[in-house]
């Protein structure tokens, strides 16, 4: 892939900033080469992703979304992280898979998306398990279209339906309308949930749905909308409680609490009257442990 062509004018997210990013950096942070702050095995996602060894997880720098809770926010606003090659990367993705990783997981990654289409085409059969791609939701579906042949599992959000909510917490106003239109075409890619032998997906879409604090009647909408925009069976649902006041939530009185027992209890409900089927977090799930610490450890070295 031509990643210069591609990054000369940016469009790889629905901000469209046509940032020149062989020169500088776009709205995102992204730049020329890619940066990441961390690669490890993850335990803390959906059980067929982590299974027993862990999930090979890449925590890319920057992100197209402002959201002011984000639990990665030294990431995604301040850009925290070292610039690598494609080469590296690569390297890293079968460095993990030496470690057990059950997946190649790439988080916050639609700003690297031709570096990472790149690094992909160095490993070429060298690599033998699923590419998650990890994902806030907001994505151009012509960004979506360049993963087809390259991931198998996609991770998407689905952070709101009201536009004035995804516009006050993320600085993204048509954010329901992207998500909605690049869940679609993961669908397409990656067709309906596939597991191996022991459980572990190995191709589909599992749509994640943070609950907010203050916000149950959204929630609720997205769960009926997504019942009626997506065949059933196409997708699985994971319904998250470790919603935690961080960064700059306290700025919003709303969100400056974890959601109540009662809150999320009825967004539960509502999706089990609802049919979905997926995962729900335990109202304890509210911890520390989903913030990694991000060293840089696993991204630089010395390459012999």
């Amino acid at each position: 892939m031509d990643a210069d062509k591609i990054l000369e004018n940016c469009t790889l997210c629905p901000r469209k900033c046509h940032a020149d990013r062989r020169r500088g950096e776009g709205f995102c942070g992204g730049g020329y080469l890619p940066k990441a702050a961390k690669a490890y095995l993850h335990m803390w996602e959906e059980p067929c992703i982590s299974g027993t060894n862990g999930s090979g997880t890449v925590f890319f720098s920057g992100c197209s979304l402002r959201c002011c809770y984000c639990q990665n926010y030294p990431l995604s606003w301040e850009n925290f992280g070292a610039q690598i090659t494609t080469e590296r990367l690569g390297e890293i993705f079968l460095e993990l898979e030496r470690q057990g990783a059950h997946n190649i997981n790439l988080v916050s990654a639609a700003h690297y998306v031709p570096q990472i289409i790149n690094a992909l085409d160095i490993c070429g059969k060298r690599l033998h398990i699923p590419v998650v791609y990890n994902s806030g939701g907001y994505e151009n579906t012509e960004t979506i279209e360049m993963l087809d042949g390259y991931v198998n599992i996609f991770l998407p959000d689905i952070k709101y339906y009201d536009n004035a909510l995804s516009e006050k917490y993320s600085s993204a106003p048509n954010y329901f309308s992207a998500a909605s239109k690049a869940v679609g075409k993961m669908i397409e890619i990656a067709g309906k949930p596939q597991f191996d032998e022991n459980g572990i997906m190995q191709s589909g879409v599992i749509i994640r749905h943070m609950a907010l604090p203050s916000h149950r009647r959204d929630s609720e909408e997205i769960l009926r909308r997504i019942q009626d925009m997506y065949p059933p069976g196409s997708f699985l649902l994971s319904l998250m409680s470790q919603y935690t006041p961080m960064h700059k939530s306290g700025e919003h009185k709303e969100i400056s609490r974890r959601i109540s027992t009662y809150e999320y209890e009825k967004i539960t409900d509502l999706a089990v009257k609802l049919g979905f089927e997926g995962f729900m977090q335990e109202r304890s799930s509210a911890k520390e442990e989903y913030t990694p610490d991000f060293d840089l450890s696993g991204i630089i070295r010395e390459l012999s």
